[in-house]
């Protein structure tokens, strides 16, 4: 914990220590080591995926989350820590607290009861419950269209993608569950909505850390909060930026395929980040497990890992130095094929030459 090290070492820039590992370290170590370059085995698939030791990777991850906040819970409610000291604190939280939605990401895709319940425990540190519905139901039947509001889009900023990502899943979160319940003759306020029981979770855990530790926790568990679903959905801006399905003949888009994620094989934050990075197997196969995902060179690949990739997303200059012209590239030069933003469209298909077409604009 931050305490520890600063206790040890006097340097209060301990208190950052999140952003540093996840901004810092692991950009410098993914570019040191490299990428991972080893794929499992059809033959060891059902070995690796019964293998009981990667579960409970992701299952204490859990507790490491839920004791670090009350841990921290105690030091925001005291005056022992400056305003900087406890700014960092909470970005350190965040940053955890985002892994923990990528744990969570992990167990609610599992069709095991406990795991599933497991990921709304997960969820509970950001208040991010309503992912468990939306990323499930939702992004995994939309990814890569203009429908879905977690695919970033060619030409949209980091910025801009921020809070249509966040309103437009929280609206699709809440659609999809009120037409499960619907269908099973079941109202809103059921005790089987899987959106409600995951904000419960939320409710509890901040409730109890506030009646133990003070009204003073409060604001700093809703910043930490903020900052762990900011740092999940900037992951999401960076696995899809600009790409686009295909449509078939009638006019339903074709199976996502490898083409429509951002891979990376950099071996370090695979390791943090529980494989996230193979994500074109991820979308093509969610059933499986984070280690049995393997890369594809059918993919398109990022030239760094994720953590290097969320830096550029924050400088949208940058980011689009770095990665607009790998999305041409990847559609064989014909910016046309790519997810483009909408009010940005006709512009940028000028500048190629093109006539704006009504029905991508309409689509978008």
């Amino acid at each position: 914990m931050p305490s520890q090290l600063v206790l040890h070492t006097g340097a209060e820039v301990f208190w950052w220590i999140g952003p540093i590992i996840v901004l810092i370290a692991i950009p410098v170590l993914d570019w040191v080591v490299g990428d991972d370059g080893s794929n499992p085995r059809d033959e060891d698939y059902e070995r690796l995926s019964n293998d009981r030791y990667y579960r409970w990777c992701t299952y204490l991850f859990l507790p490491i989350q839920l004791i670090g906040l009350v841990i921290a819970s105690y030091m925001w409610a005291g005056d022992q820590l400056s305003l900087v000291d406890k700014l960092g604190l909470a970005a350190t939280l965040g940053f955890v607290s985002g892994i923990g939605i990528n744990a969570a990401h992990e167990l609610g895709h599992r069709v095991e009861h406990l795991e599933r319940w497991l990921a709304k425990i997960a969820l509970a540190q950001s208040g991010y419950g309503h992912f468990f519905v939306e990323h499930n139901r939702g992004h995994h039947v939309r990814v890569a269209t203009p429908e879905d509001p977690a695919s970033a889009r060619l030409g949209e900023s980091l910025w801009e993608f921020l809070p249509r990502s966040v309103v437009g899943g929280f609206r699709s979160a809440v659609r999809l569950e009120r037409e499960r319940l619907a269908r099973r003759d079941k109202g809103w306020w059921s005790p089987h909505n899987h959106i409600l029981q995951a904000w419960s979770m939320t409710l509890v855990l901040f409730g109890t850390l506030i009646g133990v530790f003070g009204i003073g926790a409060l604001p700093w568990l809703l910043l930490q909060a903020v900052i762990g679903a900011s740092l999940l959905e900037t992951v999401n801006y960076v696995e899809h930026y600009g790409l686009l399905r295909e449509r078939r003949p009638n006019g339903l888009y074709r199976r996502c395929s490898a083409r429509d994620s951002w891979n990376s094989d950099r071996l370090v934050t695979n390791i943090f980040l529980f494989h996230l990075q193979r994500h074109s197997d991820h979308h093509a196969n969610p059933g499986r497990r984070y280690q049995t995902l393997r890369s594809s060179m059918q993919a398109p690949q990022l030239p760094a890992g994720y953590a290097s990739m969320i830096v550029f997303a924050a400088i949208p200059p940058l980011w689009r130095a770095v990665m607009d012209q790998r999305v041409l590239d990847h559609y064989d030069g014909d910016i046309s094929r790519a997810n483009i933003q909408p009010r940005k469209r006709r512009r940028m298909l000028a500048s190629y030459g093109l006539a704006a077409d009504n029905g991508g604009e309409a689509a978008a």
